[in-house]
């Protein structure tokens, strides 16, 4: 299959299952994780993208931007597009589950945390995937910059279904305080850790310089009843 057959909407887009940015940036996904968009290889041009979807140039750019911060695909100036080499992934299973605050005080560091998005949003692909959602449900979603005595530390991105944490205006400084308050605290989860470059976002938010290598830690987690 060739990359344009790949992309051909009547395969893969369905309206009204969510903004046509976020399909193609799933569709895209998809297209490396089955190796039809192998590592190295450059991506065809967004207006040649934009041309075989019948999408605009601008969800075509922001489907990218999505894959770049990320780390899925590098944008070189001058040069297009490339899917980015595949980073070394570790799994792990995870029997005792801390928070960073909690992380944070065994070190005998002051946390803290700036807020960036928090509240109930339409769920992203992944989000419905992980969370076994539907594209018509909403999901509580909290965006921090934590800290550690002053120092930022990392980007944390938390999403969980609604009836889970009905009110994220309640998340004030430890997540896990709250969910454990409502009896919905976590007992195991799977954490996946790559290393990745930072985007110029995410670097900016650190202050660190752009491409800086950092660590992308994926985890799931599990409510004693599964």
């Amino acid at each position: 299959m060739t990359v344009a057959e790949f992309l051909e909407p009547e395969g893969w887009f369905h309206p009204g299952a969510g903004p046509r940015y976020m399909q193609l940036w799933q569709r895209l996904n998809d297209g490396v994780s089955r190796g039809i968009l192998q590592p190295g290889s450059p991506l065809p041009a967004e207006r040649e993208i934009a041309a075989i979807t019948q999408m605009s140039r601008v969800t075509v750019r922001k489907a990218f931007q999505m894959l770049a911060d990320e780390g899925t695909i590098v944008q070189k100036q001058g040069s297009g597009s490339f899917v980015a080499s595949k980073p070394e992934r570790i799994e792990q299973t995870l029997s005792r589950l801390t928070s960073f605050s909690e992380d944070m005080t065994r070190r005998g560091k002051t946390s803290t945390s700036r807020f960036l998005e928090r509240g109930f949003f339409m769920p992203s692909p992944d989000e419905i995937t992980s969370l076994g959602l539907s594209s018509e449900d909403s999901v509580a979603r909290i965006v921090r910059l934590r800290m550690a005595d002053g120092e930022p530390m990392a980007i944390e991105r938390a999403a969980l279904p609604t009836d889970i944490l009905p009110n994220p205006l309640s998340v004030e400084t430890s997540l896990y305080e709250v969910l454990e308050r409502d009896g919905f605290r976590p007992v195991r989860a799977l954490q996946k850790i790559s290393a990745i470059n930072l985007s110029a976002k995410d670097a900016a938010l650190l202050a660190v310089p752009v491409g800086d290598a950092g660590l992308m830690i994926d985890r799931t987690s599990y409510l004693e009843n599964g």
